[in-house]
């Protein structure tokens, strides 16, 4: 795998926390030249600072805005003369029902997770398949299986999903190789960033953080699977259990995730 990245150049959004920061602090001991972008300058700089000598472009960008991940893709390519993989990796999710939530929540879970990853990939895409590069979308589960209370984020990742699946199709002659990864629960700062039904930060997470694999094992994982060109990736056992279900046992599954997201008939947010 080492060997694979070694003088790849690889853009990841969303890159200042969780598995963002995770694929850099494994990329970067095996070669790989990093840019990344995140809406937090001061994790930036942080990040930055720490791997001072090695090759790294830190942007600080928003990808729901357009002009922001035009801004990321041609300093990258500026920078480092092209793209090799871009993982689009920066998302929010959202809690809340959908006859409490406002529309705001919809629209900006969308912005970010389904047209943030269309902006990057978009603008990215001459130089990657020049370089018969990669494309990684980083899914979720619920994109596969649409989830109570996480509405907004279920549809993007489902869309996510679906035009990954679509671009693949497109791309297959180009030698582009094209991917989603959809971790389960993961250790990592999405939950608390969450959205509430105001659009506001949700600020906490009922799950014990203890229970979830690790940001630095996904990461791991995610390059593998990149350096073996697979098609798709999901992960955790209670990953492929709900897939398979959702699958082949739809009306469990149902009742499964009914029973999972909800405690005495409230949401678990």
């Amino acid at each position: 795998m080492n060997k694979f990245f070694a003088n790849k150049v690889v853009a990841i959004t969303g890159g200042s926390d969780g598995i963002g920061k995770a694929l850099i602090e494994w990329l970067l001991p095996m070669g790989a030249k990093i840019a990344t972008c995140s809406r937090t300058q001061d994790k930036l700089y942080d990040l930055q600072l720490r791997h001072a000598q090695s090759p790294i472009h830190c942007v600080v960008a928003d990808v729901s805005n357009h002009n922001d991940c035009k801004m990321f893709i041609e300093s990258t390519i500026e920078q480092f003369g092209g793209i090799d993989i871009l993982i689009n990796n920066a998302g929010i999710s959202m809690r809340g029902m959908l006859a409490d939530t406002d529309m705001e929540v919809f629209k900006k879970v969308m912005d970010i997770n389904f047209f943030g990853a269309l902006y990057c990939t978009k603008l990215a895409l001459s130089s990657i398949t020049e370089r018969k590069g990669t494309i990684v979308g980083v899914s979720s589960i619920a994109g596969y299986r649409g989830l109570p209370g996480r509405s907004g984020y279920s549809a993007s990742k489902f869309a996510l999903n679906g035009w990954l699946e679509a671009i693949r199709t497109e791309l297959s002659e180009a030698g582009v190789n094209v991917m989603w990864v959809c971790p389960g629960f993961t250790r990592s700062n999405i939950r608390n960033a969450a959205l509430n039904e105001k659009a506001k930060a949700q600020g906490e997470s009922p799950l014990n953080e203890g229970e979830l694999m690790s940001a630095e094992t996904c990461a791991k994982e995610i390059l593998q699977a990149i350096a073996q060109h697979k098609r798709t990736l999901v992960l955790t056992f209670k990953g492929k259990q709900t897939v398979f279900l959702n699958k082949f046992f739809p009306s469990i599954a149902d009742k499964l995730t009914r029973k999972y997201f909800f405690k005495n008939g409230v949401l678990i947010k």
